[in-house]
């Protein structure tokens, strides 16, 4: 299928030629035509319109507070223990979601995160272990081979137009078997360097240092994402990638810049799951993927309804996580976490797609 042929999650209006010139491809323009007879546009500050940005981060609360009365979950759910452990423990969740936004706005789907991540870990973790590689070494080498991974999605997807579905599904079962042949279906837990497992547990503020750190690089995206040109060219090529490129936009730089982004993201996330766990085990990543898309599908029903976003998306995350975490805690069945994480992937899609197709619908 040729690559503007593919269907995708519609992330916002036609780009004008503003967009080119560095406007905000999803801002009214004076040219635009008003809406039609007996369909209006309702404000973002109407009830409607505050119900659609903010009912997920509602729900977040209301099932906060529900674990936190509820008697067999109650005490240990509203614990800062139980917080700090599921902010920590969701750290590669949360960069693997923030990440998958980048190529999800462009309208292409990144299923190599996941897989990317595990392996970074593992290059780190055999790094240290085989070869006593130093600290910085090791982090500079998951990051990169997280960004050639990613470039390497990117060329496939932009120059040689391959269905970016198929293209990162395949290079995810790639690395899947190399991460079984590097490790023999063995954890690596030997000569993991002390001072990366400590920092995990070190805290600022009262909450984990890697949750600051994912704070950090969720800052960063939501800048690049929603104040400059090159994320708001993002958007635009994802509403209409002919018309991005009729206007002047580069439309297969900046699709093979958001694969590289992703990568460069999901590899730093490697390693800071490494830090977490202490050691790393022959996993694909797939336990890692699937709750992150589930969190960034979410994304794309609140804040902005209908766009993939970085504050959606940090929002999805906390919701998947907490929602486990309370499940668990209450004495649900373990299998739980797979099912919710499955269904709220459903949910996420069809509501997203229906916020995204309404929203353009509009005008």
């Amino acid at each position: 299928m040729n690559q503007t042929e593919q269907p995708r999650l519609a992330t916002g209006p036609l780009p004008t030629a503003e967009a080119a010139a560095g406007a905000d491809p999803t801002a009214p323009t004076a040219s635009a035509a008003p809406p039609a007879p007996g369909r209006t546009r309702p404000s973002s500050l109407s009830a409607l319109g505050l119900a659609e940005r903010y009912a997920l981060l509602a729900l977040l609360v209301v099932i906060c507070v529900g674990f936190t009365v509820i008697p067999t979950s109650g005490e240990v759910f509203s614990s800062l223990n139980n917080v700090n452990s599921v902010l920590r423990g969701q750290t590669a969740v949360a960069l693997i979601a923030l990440a998958a936004v980048f190529p999800l706005v462009t309208g292409h789907i990144d299923f190599s995160l996941g897989a990317t991540t595990a392996s970074s870990m593992v290059l780190s973790a055999g790094l240290m272990s085989d070869h006593g590689t130093p600290l910085v070494v090791c982090a500079l080498a998951s990051v990169a081979l997280g960004a050639l991974i990613g470039l390497f999605n990117g060329v496939m997807v932009t120059r040689f137009r391959l269905d970016p579905f198929v293209t990162t599904l395949g290079v995810a079962t790639l690395l899947g078997g190399l991460i079984q042949w590097y490790t023999g279906g063995q954890t690596i837990f030997r000569g993991i360097s002390s001072t990366l497992t400590d920092y995990s547990y070190s805290k600022v503020a009262g909450l984990p240092q890697v949750t600051a750190i994912v704070a950090v690089i969720a800052v960063v995206a939501w800048y690049l994402l929603a104040h400059t040109p090159f994320g708001r060219s993002l958007y635009a090529i994802g509403a209409n990638q002919e018309s991005a490129r009729l206007v002047g936009l580069p439309v297969r730089r900046n699709v093979m810049l958001s694969f590289v982004i992703a990568g460069t993201i999901a590899g730093a996330a490697g390693l800071l799951r490494l830090a977490v766990q202490g050691s790393a085990t022959s996993d694909s990543g797939t336990s890692l993927l699937f709750p992150a898309l589930a969190a960034v599908f979410l994304g794309a029903t609140a804040i902005r309804p209908g766009f993939f976003n970085v504050a959606g998306t940090v929002i999805g995350v906390l919701f998947v996580s907490f929602s486990v975490n309370g499940l668990t805690l209450s004495g649900v069945d373990s299998a739980v976490q797979y099912v919710f994480n499955g269904v709220a992937l459903l949910a996420a899609v069809g509501l997203s797609t229906y916020l995204g197709l309404r929203r353009r619908s509009r005008g």
